[in-house]
């Protein structure tokens, strides 16, 4: 038979010492496919199936079957098992922080606030532009709900802490250094010469330090450098700090985006009448946007883990509060536990921003 006719009748004619095509149908042909298609890759996989023979069951004792989830004195007992009760007793303190108990009403609403905003958007329900006006819109109303004023008890900054200061820095800086970044990457690339020096100055003067002096900076030196009578409260500085760095890395971003898009682009826009603002804004830029998604969505996961070093300037972030937590007289020696549920607080809140990212690029919703 022609080989041609056969390709067109799926009939697979082999040529000399040429074997036939793996079934991939089915969970089997998967498994042929990807785990056992060839002597090295066939290796890896015992190897790691050993590997997850050794540890995985170990880890589930000691995590599940083992485990101590209501009393201390139980934990004190057997000490097979992790001891989960540590952080029951703790969560309201790994949460919130030492925000008065009176109040606590007031980060729940909050996080109701920010969960149906987060369902809003990954279900999205609403246009985008809504989207935009609640997320840029969602920080005055929790501010005003968490620190007080207007009708509400104030309650200082300083009590503060938990996951609640991580998200809130974390949103925060995220909103805000995403447009501030494409300012910075639009003026990088301007023709006007005192701009562009100026947004290269701000880019490469952040990028060439670290995050940790950037908020030492904000935390120690720039009251120094404040008018005498202004005061601005350590958190602010900090988010302020925040903010900088993660704008100075999203403009490098979207600017090699804008680099990736054809010249043409600009001048078939500018072409049918557009002005060059007009052309980069609605037509330059979205295509940008698209190239570098995973880039972007990976400059929000850091950023969310980067929140961990405000620490070092005096504020209790979930992962200080943890420290704190484990330093307890009564609760010494459980540090295991404490750590094993914070990474798996920041891995599903990581890994959700990731899932979301892909989706982004999947159904091409920028």
């Amino acid at each position: 038979m022609n080989p041609a006719a056969a390709q067109k009748i799926n009939i697979f004619i082999p040529r000399p010492n040429e074997a036939p095509p793996l079934d991939t149908a089915g969970p089997i042909g998967w498994i042929r496919q990807n785990l056992f298609n060839g002597k090295g890759n066939s290796l890896l996989t015992i190897l790691a199936l050993l590997f997850l023979l050794k540890t995985v069951p170990a880890l589930l004792s000691w995590a599940l079957f083992k485990a101590t989830w209501v009393s201390g004195a139980a934990c004190d007992a057997t000490r097979e098992g992790a001891c989960w009760a540590f952080v029951v007793e703790k969560f309201r303190i790994l949460m919130v922080g030492i925000y008065p108990s009176p109040h606590l009403w007031r980060p729940a609403v909050s996080f109701g606030l920010l969960a149906t905003v987060v369902i809003l958007t990954l279900f999205r329900l609403v246009s985008a532009r809504t989207l935009a006006f609640l997320w840029f819109s969602l920080p005055l109303p929790l501010f005003w709900i968490i620190n007080g004023g207007m009708g509400l008890a104030h309650v200082d900054q300083s009590l503060w802490g938990g996951l609640m200061l991580s998200m809130g820095l974390a949103v925060v800086g995220i909103l805000f250094s995403l447009p501030l970044g494409i300012l910075l990457a639009l003026g990088r690339r301007s023709r006007m010469a005192s701009v562009k020096a100026l947004s290269i100055g701000i880019i490469e003067l952040i990028r060439g330090v670290p995050l940790i002096t950037i908020l030492f900076m904000a935390s120690v030196m720039l009251p120094l450098f404040l008018p005498k009578g202004v005061n601005i409260n350590n958190l602010l500085r900090v988010q302020i700090g925040v903010i900088l760095f993660s704008s100075a890395y999203i403009a490098e971003v979207i600017r090699g985006g804008l680099q990736a898009i054809p010249p043409g682009q600009m001048e078939a826009a500018v072409s049918t009448g557009l002005t060059h603002w007009q052309a980069t804004r609605l037509v330059v830029l979205p295509q940008a946007l698209r190239h570098v998604i995973p880039s972007i969505i990976g400059r929000c996961v850091a950023l969310f883990k980067d929140t961990s070093l405000v620490i070092i300037v005096g504020l209790l972030d979930f992962l200080g509060m943890i420290k704190a937590s484990t330093q307890d007289p009564e609760w010494l020696g459980y540090e295991a536990e404490a750590y094993v549920f914070c990474a798996l607080v920041y891995w599903i809140i990581c890994f959700s921003i990731s899932r979301y990212g892909r989706s982004i690029e999947k159904n091409n919703a920028w």
